[in-house]
């Protein structure tokens, strides 16, 4: 790893990476506020209206029948779009920069001229990249002890249950980055690898959806990354999910290769 690669990447990131990190902080102060205060309006919705309990169903992963207890209720803190939204943006962001964002910039040439290898400059951005999506959900875990203290007590879970949906999360986040390293590697253009990723996440989104409901798309909902990230079962049981660490880490690891060896191989133009 090169020290100048690392700084170059701290630099550029830092800012969306305290961005995002704080809308993960108050999203999760806010959605330990509120959640709470609906818990009994929940069980009426849920009974009344079947598609909201197929909505529901479809964030968790689980079917909860009637009754929304604390654990479906702190489970959904941890699924609500707005929050993954905000951990596939961050990303999304810092991941896309290597090489299309370089290339888009015209500093493709100057950067990998510099007497270090590509791969070596790669993975000084992935480090600094990994470093950041730590970060963005250590605030989130910030937020959810500071919503904690404001919620009631049946809404508040012990730390260890906690730290294991946080890892889930983290390596959720990873799969994503390695599909946007993968998406960059492949593109000229930062544009084109954040709307291929965008789109893979979006289709994930949909099947997990779609599986709820749709015999063929349940076939195959072994292959959207949420089918991986259930926080409901650690709040309820405090077990790891190892097969799903080890999958989305597998998917992480295995897309950011692919995208070494093809930026390793590739001809790059910055004319």
């Amino acid at each position: 790893m090169n020290s100048g690669v690392i700084i170059k990447t701290a630099r550029e990131i830092w800012v969306p990476t305290l961005m995002f990190g704080i809308g993960l902080l108050l999203s999760e102060i806010l959605l330990a506020f509120v959640l709470p205060s609906v818990e009994k309006d929940f069980g009426g919705i849920i009974s009344q209206f079947k598609l909201f309990q197929t909505l529901l169903k479809a964030l968790l992963g689980t079917d909860i029948g009637d009754k929304v207890g604390p654990e479906a209720l702190q489970a959904i803190a941890w699924v609500d779009p707005v929050v993954l939204a905000l951990v596939w943006a961050h990303v999304i962001v810092v991941c896309t920069r290597m090489p299309s964002g370089e290339i888009d910039r015209g500093t493709a040439d100057v950067l990998f001229g510099l007497p270090i290898s590509r791969f070596n400059v790669y993975l000084s951005d992935t480090l600094v990249c990994l470093i950041a999506g730590a970060v963005v959900i250590a605030l989130a875990w910030l937020g959810s002890v500071i919503g904690g203290l404001i919620a009631p007590t049946s809404f508040q879970t012990s730390a260890s249950r906690v730290f294991i949906v946080l890892v889930n999360l983290y390596l959720l986040g990873a799969a994503v980055g390695g599909l946007a390293y993968l998406m960059s590697a492949l593109s000229d253009r930062r544009g084109r690898a954040i709307g291929a990723v965008f789109a893979i996440v979006l289709a994930s989104f949909l099947l997990n959806f779609l599986a709820q409901f749709w015999p063929p798309a349940e076939n195959v909902s072994f292959l959207g990354i949420l089918n991986y990230y259930r926080p409901i079962n650690p709040l309820r049981e405090g077990l790891w999910p190892v097969r799903d660490l080890l999958v989305l880490a597998g998917v992480a690891f295995v897309s950011w290769l692919a995208g070494a060896i093809i930026l390793i191989r590739r001809d790059i133009a910055t004319t």
